[in-house]
């Protein structure tokens, strides 16, 4: 059977972090029970496109998925493994904010076949946390981290951001320091985007914080390859460093431009060809009770130059880059016939090389990804 991968949002939180641009929401209590209702109703509808596939993998994230009471998500996973076809080694993650579990809820989590946890850390320091707008400190953190282990999980992710306002070099390698002594079989280290319509981006334009400078940003990134390299961490995306064999499956599928199905608020989609997402309307989502037609809003079918250009773009974030043969399989063309001229460059530059059937970037490129992603845009 083809193989699908679940996306499930859950669009709440205790408190919305002054960063994030995500649709979330804070003090929606009320509104859970109906919210996966819905969510349950979408499932059960879409069941029969996906009959001919197997899930291999379901993320549950956010907003923040453990604001939930464990009851709901029991009720959301048993629809997805009555109504669909899920492997019996399927990676199944759920997104945390630490202060938002406890011992208790990490085992009923554990009891619903939930087998990945990721937190969300973000920085050690408690006053970096509390300028992020989170709700934990790095002792309620560590706390629910070896919560996390004494119930069984056996794969944890965190999440960490640098380049974030104030913070220092030396607060960057401390958050490594820290997170690397708990030893979890997943790291990811994004540098903060200051997106627009969030808190953050009114507080740059008021002049209370300055963006970190390039050369201070592409230094804490360079200590994090360096220093997670050290400790046994492979870098196998832009971002992400995994204890070998704990890469995270979901994210290869997008990364790879595998089909996948969103469910929830605003979630997006890839299936069939054709990209579509839902609808950002929390009253047009819960009223819609899983009705595809009111759900499902920009669809796009893409063109065979569009699947090329984002087999290119998305594959090489990864460090083993994208592979010759699968894009003549899927493509009846070869790369080096569409891109000749830009490949002979970006490996003259030192930006790409070849090794057997791979296609990657070099470190070099690594750092100017974007540039090198804009060789491989078709007419341009």
């Amino acid at each position: 059977m083809k193989q699908l991968s679940i996306y499930i949002h859950v669009p709440f939180c205790k408190k919305k972090c002054l960063y994030c641009d995500f649709p979330s929401f804070s003090g929606c209590e009320n509104i859970y029970e109906d919210y996966v209702n819905s969510l349950i109703f979408e499932l059960r509808d879409n069941a029969i496109e996906a009959r001919e596939y197997e899930i291999a993998t379901i993320f549950i994230g956010g907003g923040t998925p453990t604001v939930l009471p464990p009851k709901q998500l029991g009720r959301v996973l048993d629809t997805i493994f009555n109504k669909y076809n899920v492997k019996s080694d399927a990676e199944i993650t759920i997104e945390a904010n630490p202060g938002t579990v406890n011992g208790q809820v990490l085992k009923e989590l554990k009891s619903m076949c939930i087998n990945r946890i990721s937190f969300g850390v973000q920085a050690w320091q408690n006053s970096l946390l509390k300028s992020l707008g989170r709700i934990h400190t790095n002792e309620i953190f560590v706390h629910n981290f070896n919560e996390a282990r004494d119930v069984g999980f056996k794969n944890i992710s965190c999440d960490l951001m640098f380049s974030l306002p104030n913070q220092t070099l030396m607060d960057w390698e401390e958050t490594l320091e820290k997170i690397m002594l708990l030893n979890p079989e997943h790291i990811s280290a994004y540098s903060l985007i200051i997106e627009d319509g969030t808190p953050f981006k009114t507080m740059y334009e008021k002049g209370i914080f300055k963006a970190t400078d390039e050369a201070l940003d592409r230094e804490m990134y360079y200590l994090a390859r360096e220093m997670l390299k050290d400790k046994g961490y492979n870098q196998y995306e832009i971002s992400n460093f995994a204890k070998q064999g704990f890469e995270s499956r979901h994210n290869i599928v997008y990364w790879n431009t595998k089909e996948y199905l969103g469910f929830g608020l605003g979630a997006h989609s890839y299936m069939g060809g054709k990209r579509f997402h839902n609808t950002y309307s929390m009253a047009d989502y819960i009223s819609s009770k899983g009705n595809i037609i009111k759900l499902r809003k920009d669809i796009e079918i893409l063109s065979k130059e569009e699947k090329i250009e984002e087999f290119m773009f998305m594959g090489l974030r990864m460090t083993e880059g994208i592979s010759i043969c699968e894009f003549k399989k899927r493509f009846n063309i070869a790369v080096t016939d569409i891109f000749k001229d830009s490949i002979e460059y970006l490996i003259d530059q030192k930006l790409l090389y070849i090794k057997e059937d791979r296609l990657a970037l070099t470190d070099k490129g690594m750092d100017i990804s974007n540039f090198v992603f804009e060789k491989f845009i078709i007419n341009s």
